[in-house]
């Protein structure tokens, strides 16, 4: 890999992934030569999504990203992320803040990281501000609620929450 060659990590548990998550991606695309976006394998979080659901709904809402600068791989992971973002050769993580309360457990797993991998940088992009109120969490309950979510997902998305929970909302 070239000297230059700038590698960097977007985690999250995407249950499912969100137009959020999307808007991200296309900004930290401009910032690295390659993009990993690590799909977490963590069923601590009860995710509504299997992990292999989630993994082929976040591969597929970037196959139709508009706006990718870089190269961007959609890869799961299961281990401590900086162990993943060792792997992965990246040399920053990009983390996503909505709101304050993002930023408090933000602020804390950055200085875990940092002591864990002090060569590998956090970045942080604040959400737009359409998309500082989205959450995956949302998303389902809306849905599941009968609330139409287009808005805040991808056609995909609405489709596999349509497998998950039925068809709830037009």
């Amino acid at each position: 890999m070239a000297e230059n060659y700038r590698v960097g990590v977007y985690p999250g548990t995407f249950d499912p992934i969100t137009k959020g998550h999307l808007h991200i991606i296309k900004r930290a695309s401009r910032m690295v030569d390659k993009l990993v976006i690590g799909v977490a394998d963590n069923d601590r979080k009860k995710p509504l999504f299997s992990h292999e659901e989630r993994v082929e709904m976040v591969r597929e809402d970037i196959k139709n990203l508009k706006d990718k600068a870089c190269e961007i791989e959609v890869i799961s992971f299961d281990s401590l992320l900086v162990h993943f973002a060792r792997d992965m050769e990246a040399s920053c993580l990009f983390r996503g803040l909505r709101a304050v309360s993002d930023f408090d457990y933000e602020f804390q797993m950055t200085g875990m990281n940092h002591r864990l991998a002090p060569d590998i940088e956090t970045v942080f992009l604040m959400a737009a501000d359409r998309w500082q109120f989205v959450s995956a969490s949302f998303v389902k309950e809306i849905y599941a609620l009968g609330g139409d979510v287009e808005e805040f997902v991808t056609p995909n998305v609405i489709e596999n929450l349509a497998g998950k929970l039925g068809e709830k909302a037009r």
